[in-house]
């Protein structure tokens, strides 16, 4: 099967994202890497950051989830963090060379006394010049209106896998729930971040069913994050078996060439694949990874040994036109610090 002169298609068949799959690995590989080499510069990956905002004490049972409320990790509960303290994050990113911030809770879905507060750390991370993305649960059609009129980028909400092997990770909502946040997320203009999880013990065939849910969507995720389980302790996914490195690739693969356009993100699970993985990832379509020590509340490799790599494969950070001058910058991030303080008093005071 040769897709490499694929356009952007919204109506794939199941048989055919088998028949990816089933091809040779060094012929997949090539056909990923040419639709790649269509659509971006094959040397560069965009490099984004991701802070928790609020760790811990999540009612839902996601099955890998280190956050749920349900499972003993020895995880730190904390609340929402203080605006300033996210601006200070932003600032820290961007001086590393992030040009996303991504902001995550763990929340069923936000509260209407925090929507002032999330809605204040996207404007503070925009005046920076940085592109803005949060995931904070399920959102309602007013609370996705609201991000967006805050100036929102793009707004993460993962499928997880597909829908016959949801039910198997996680029951305290439904597949369908997943699907309307992110209907409520175009329709409020935003871009979409949405991927999945491999190695949660799925067949090939739950792999084929999520990339083609992700496909068949009307407009493709914007961003696609790739995940590997993270196995945790004191989640039920702790023991589960390794997935098989070649697997990964595969579907790292087979998502670029159901969505050409898309950026590819190689997220969790990074920290437990070596250079050669990684360069594999690169080839096989992947353009964007999560930079910086955590994600949310997992390890991630260190932010000098990303930029090793990408000096020893000749990769360099996706650049991002500034939107400002470093001056107006500084007086905007000044002004949204002393908004920031004043509402975080009366949020403390409330809560």
């Amino acid at each position: 099967m040769n897709v490499a002169a694929n356009t952007l298609r919204n109506n794939w068949k199941r048989a055919e994202v088998q028949q990816l799959f089933d091809l040779p690995f060094n012929d997949l590989l090539f056909q990923a890497q040419l639709v790649h080499r269509q659509h971006f510069n094959p040397n560069e990956v965009q490099v984004s950051t991701l802070c928790s905002i609020k760790t811990g004490a999540c009612p839902e049972d996601c099955a890998y989830c280190p956050q749920s409320a349900r499972y003993d990790t020895g995880l730190e509960r904390e609340k929402l963090m203080a605006v300033e303290k996210v601006l200070e994050e932003a600032k820290a990113a961007k001086a590393s060379g992030a040009t996303r911030f991504c902001m995550g809770a763990a929340w069923r879905s936000p509260k209407a006394k925090d929507m002032q507060y999330v809605t204040s750390m996207v404007k503070g991370v925009k005046d920076m010049g940085m592109e803005t993305c949060m995931t904070l649960g399920m959102l309602s059609a007013e609370q996705a209106t609201e991000l967006s009129d805050a100036g929102l980028d793009y707004y993460n909400h993962n499928l997880d896998t597909s829908p016959e092997f949801y039910d198997s990770i996680i029951t305290t909502r439904i597949y369908q729930d997943r699907l309307d946040t992110l209907d409520n997320v175009r329709s409020a203009g935003m871009k979409v971040c949405c991927g999945g999880i491999v190695g949660m013990g799925e067949e090939e065939n739950d792999r084929v069913g999520l990339l083609l849910e992700l496909a068949n969507m009307k407009e493709h995720p914007e961003s696609v994050p790739i995940n590997m389980l993270v196995k945790v302790e004191g989640t039920p996914l702790a023991e589960q078996a390794d997935l098989d490195p070649f697997d990964f690739i595969r579907t790292v693969a087979v998502a670029r060439l159901l969505m050409p356009a898309s950026h590819v993100r190689l997220s969790a699970g990074r920290e437990d694949m070596n250079d050669q993985m990684q360069a594999l990832a690169f080839l096989a379509g992947a353009n964007s990874i999560f930079y910086g020590e955590k994600l949310l509340t997992t390890p991630n490799p260190e932010a000098n040994k990303d930029m090793q790599l990408f000096s020893r494969l000749g990769i360099k950070p996706e650049s991002r036109e500034e939107l400002h001058t470093e001056q107006e910058q500084n007086e905007a991030i000044a002004d949204q610090i002393v908004e920031a303080k004043m509402d975080q008093f009366f949020y403390d005071a409330a809560n």
